[in-house]
């Protein structure tokens, strides 16, 4: 399992993305990382992060599900 804050989502999220909390405005997003669907975006957006580094960057995780992540 892994967990994303976001300020804002889509009404409607994969069934592997669960919304847990909603406190202030800030989201705390489940993700079911185990799950077949996920891991097909994983594999779609998978680029080299740098070299020898293969991953997805949370950000571009976020923009394809159409997720404000929260800036630190």
């Amino acid at each position: 399992m892994m967990k994303l804050y976001a300020t804002s989502i889509p009404q409607t999220l994969p069934s592997w993305a669960t919304v847990i909390s909603n406190n202030a405005g800030l989201m705390e997003i489940k993700i079911n990382d185990e799950d077949p669907g996920f891991h097909s975006i994983i594999e779609e957006l998978s680029t080299e992060i740098e070299p020898g580094v293969i991953g997805v960057k949370a950000s571009d995780l976020c923009t394809r599900l159409s997720i404000e992540m929260v800036d630190n």
